[in-house]
């Protein structure tokens, strides 16, 4: 995504991903497909991705590294903004639908299954009819900016616990809250 959107909506992957690099003293590469950085955590290697392509597209980069790494879908973890859940509501899936968003529809046409784990970020859904684009893309209120770092933090645990325990246990754990 472009720095217009840095502080969007739309960007909460990205900035989850930011935030766990900062944490973890790393940093991305640009590479094909986007910038990738490697998370070393309980001997587990964890591949970053912020593709670069258009978000709609993002399934090629998804792709290209998946087949990279040699790693079948059920490896991926992508982090997407959701409008169907409450600011700051956080939730992990093994599989589902792409709820309109483009992102996934990308992902879930090029990899030909919808059986991939997700973490969805709640983003709220305030606004107008027809204005869905404009606020997915509108930056953070104050009061959300405020609760965004403990939000974040959650994610970056979720992520830990979904390399080293998996999906299951980490819905078990996580989606309670």
């Amino acid at each position: 995504m472009g720095a217009e959107y840095h502080e969007t909506r739309h960007n909460i992957g990205f900035k989850i991903l930011d935030a766990l690099a900062e944490a973890s003293n790393i940093s991305f590469t640009d590479k094909r497909y986007g910038l990738i950085s490697e998370y070393k955590f309980k001997n587990r290697t964890f591949i970053l991705l912020k593709p670069s392509t258009f978000m709609n597209r993002s399934g090629l980069a998804i792709n290209y590294w998946l087949k990279k790494a040699k790693l079948l879908p059920d490896k991926l973890l992508v982090i997407v903004d959701d409008i169907a859940l409450p600011f700051g509501t956080i939730r992990i899936r093994p599989k589902g639908g792409d709820g309109g968003h483009n992102g996934l529809t990308s992902i879930s046409q090029i990899l030909g299954t919808t059986e991939y784990p997700r973490l969805r970020f709640g983003i709220g859904d305030d606004f107008h009819n027809g204005q869905q684009v404009n606020y997915v893309l509108s930056e953070w209120t104050i009061e959300e900016k405020k609760l965004l770092p403990e939000k974040i933090n959650e994610c970056i645990e979720i992520i830990k616990s979904f390399g080293t325990i998996g999906t299951d246990l980490t819905m078990n754990m996580f989606n309670k809250k």
